[in-house]
C-alpha cells in the first residue's frame, strides 16, 4: 500500500463498499472526501449521509480520517436512502440553473471592473454601454429567479429544496448588486452632465 492511500470498508444497508481514498497534495483524506467517494458508490447524497465508526457519528467534513481513528483496513457504516430519480432529475434542473447564475454573474463581474477602470476617465457614452450590459444581467437573474420559482418540490425532497433555497438568496445577491452597479453609473452620469452644462453656460 503507498504511504498516501487509505483503503476501507463502508457497509450499507447489506452491500459493503471498499473506499480507497488518496492524499490530494499531500494533504490527508477528509471525511467530505470519504463522504464523497461513498455519494459515487452509492447515490446517497453526502447531506443525507451518516457514516459511524466505533458508535460514534462523524460530522466534521473539514477533518482528517486519521483524527477520527481511522486507519487501514478500518470497518465503517453508512446510514442514508438515495434520492429518488425524480429527486435527482429536479437537482440536475438546479445544478444547471446555478450553472447560468454563475456564467452570469462573471458577465456582472466583468462590468464593475470595466466602471472601475473608467474611473478617471469617464464617458458618458462607455457608461451607457456599461449601463445596457448591467440590464441585460439583471434580466437574465429575474428570468433565472422565475424558473427557480417554478419549480415545485414536494417536502420529501430536502436535497433540492435546500439547493432551491441557496439559488434564490444568490440570485437575490446579484440583483442586489445590479441595482448598485446600476446606481453608481446613474450618479456618474449625472455628474457628466452636471459638468457639461456648467462648460455650456
Amino acid at each position: 500500500m503507498a504511504e498516501n492511500t487509505l483503503t476501507v470498508t463502508v457497509a450499507h444497508g447489506t452491500t459493503k463498499h471498499n473506499i480507497t481514498l488518496t492524499a490530494q497534495d499531500g494533504h490527508e483524506p477528509l471525511l467530505k472526501d470519504l463522504c464523497e467517494a461513498l455519494t459515487e458508490a452509492t447515490g446517497v447524497p453526502a447531506p443525507s449521509q451518516k457514516i459511524i465508526f466505533k458508535g460514534k457519528s462523524l460530522k466534521e467534513m473539514e477533518e482528517s480520517l486519521s483524527s477520527f481513528g481511522l486507519k487501514q483496513g478500518c470497518k465503517l457504516m453508512m446510514i442514508g436512502k438515495r434520492n429518488s430519480p425524480e429527486e435527482e432529475a429536479e437537482l440536475k434542473k438546479l445544478k444547471d440553473i446555478e450553472k447560468s447564475v454563475e456564467q452570469t454573474a462573471k458577465k456582472l463581474e466583468k462590468v464593475d471592473g470595466e466602471l472601475n477602470g473608467l474611473k478617471n476617465d469617464l464617458q458618458a457614452e462607455a457608461l451607457n454601454k456599461l449601463d445596457h450590459r448591467v440590464k441585460v444581467a439583471a434580466e437574465q437573474f429575474m428570468k433565472l429567479l422565475e424558473e427557480i420559482d417554478g419549480i415545485n418540490l414536494p417536502e420529501s425532497f430536502s436535497d433540492c429544496r435546500m439547493k432551491k433555497k441557496g439559488l434564490v438568496k444568490t440570485v437575490q445577491g446579484f440583483l442586489a448588486q445590479c441595482d448598485k452597479i446600476e446606481a453608481g453609473i446613474s450618479d456618474h452620469l449625472a455628474k457628466i452632465q452636471t459638468k457639461n452644462l456648467a462648460l455650456a453656460e
